[in-house]
């Protein structure tokens, strides 16, 4: 195994755990969020809707955190080719969140 194997093997650990707690996070909050609106009066409904849309929220903002995440494990590795690959995506993803949600008629309201 060569460093750079060795050196993979905990950012791929800690991108799995991260992953695997945040996809069981969102889901639960879907989960809460379904179970409270039908369970719930119609006035409470949109509430525990809006649990729902969080647990939506959190799944869409995984994989920006792992690349938020990588970024961070590069640059304390001293890593700035692939630092700068892993701010390039970040930024590319930023601009597409900016671009979406300043072009009229992206999102549906």
């Amino acid at each position: 195994m060569n460093h750079d194997e060795s050196r993979s093997l905990p950012l791929e650990s800690l991108l799995a755990e991260v992953l695997d707690y945040g996809c069981w996070i969102a889901s639960a909050a879907i989960a809460l969020g379904l179970v409270l609106a039908l369970s719930a009066h119609h006035l409470a409904v949109l509430q525990n809707l809006h649990l729902v849309a969080i647990g939506i929220a959190l799944f869409i903002l995984l994989p920006v955190l792992r690349v938020v995440l990588m970024l961070i494990v590069f640059l304390r590795e001293r890593d700035y080719r692939f630092s700068a690959i892993a701010a390039l995506v970040l930024t590319i993803l930023l601009v597409g969140f900016v671009l979406g949600t300043r072009v009229p008629g992206a999102i549906a309201r």
